[in-house]
């Protein structure tokens, strides 16, 4: 992986099934965040890396890069913060809230999404292929907020067991968002999540709930997590493979 010097993933790595596994550096020894450069993107390498604490992070013309940042940005079930105004925001059914209705929109959206202070997007052609390819296979999921019928926001992020991984969100709506996120976050603490990763911090997290925590600690919380998912005898059932709108009654 570490000669790998174009841009984007390496057309020469392994593709990796989502059954099959790669064993990355320790994060412990990133002082930076960065794990490793190059591989690819396929099932089983995303797996991987979110299973050890790590994700794909990088700008267009980069390398694949993996990091693992430190401190990490978490939002526990009992920190989980909706505000007054955001109650009766959802109280009053302003968006219609959906699950995973529309991931392939939900994604190119935040990839389309403009961010002040950032000269373009991480969610590359490659990602967007990437992700969509782990939703059909039932790892990545979407919340999405409606007005009138039309898609005004929404978030995306993989689940593994009862963690799961937040990537991005985006909104075309005031606090369009907010509420899909709100929404999935208590679908999810509901549905026994004992975590999410929330990976950088911003200020719209922080208002939801976010904290930091060091990695350290990020990771044993993580791998004693993961380790319950090990130990059932379904791990398919636990991880809630396939589409969450048949489930989602909140």
């Amino acid at each position: 992986m570490e000669g790998w010097k174009s841009s984007g993933p390496d057309p020469d790595f392994p593709y990796l099934t989502e059954d099959m596994r790669f064993s990355f550096p320790s994060p412990e020894g990133s002082p930076d965040g960065l794990v490793a450069i190059g591989g690819n993107l396929s099932p089983g390498m995303l797996l991987s890396a979110y299973e050890q604490g790590i994700f794909p992070w990088f700008n267009p013309g980069d390398p694949l890069l993996w990091q693992s940042p430190d401190p990490r940005f978490v939002i526990f079930p009992e920190k989980l913060h909706v505000s007054a105004s955001m109650q009766r925001l959802l109280k009053k059914g302003v968006f219609e809230v959906a699950l995973d209705r529309d991931f392939a929109s939900v994604i190119r959206s935040c990839a389309d999404m403009e961010r002040p202070g950032q000269g373009g997007t991480w969610i590359t052609g490659d990602m967007i292929r990437s992700y969509t390819e782990l939703h059909r296979l039932g790892w990545a999921h979407s919340a999405e907020s409606y007005v009138r019928g039309e898609l005004a926001g929404g978030c995306y992020g993989i689940r593994l067991g009862r963690v799961f991984f937040g990537e991005s969100m985006f909104a075309r709506v005031s606090n369009a968002s907010k509420a899909a996120f709100l929404t999935l976050a208590r679908f999810l603490f509901a549905d026994g999540t004992a975590f999410i990763d929330c990976q950088i911090p911003t200020d719209h997290l922080r208002n939801l709930g976010g904290e930091e925590i060091r990695r350290r600690r990020f990771l044993r919380l993580l791998r004693d997590t993961l380790a319950e998912r090990r130990s059932e005898a379904d791990i398919d059932a636990l991880d809630r493979r396939g589409n969450w709108g048949d489930r989602y009654r909140i």
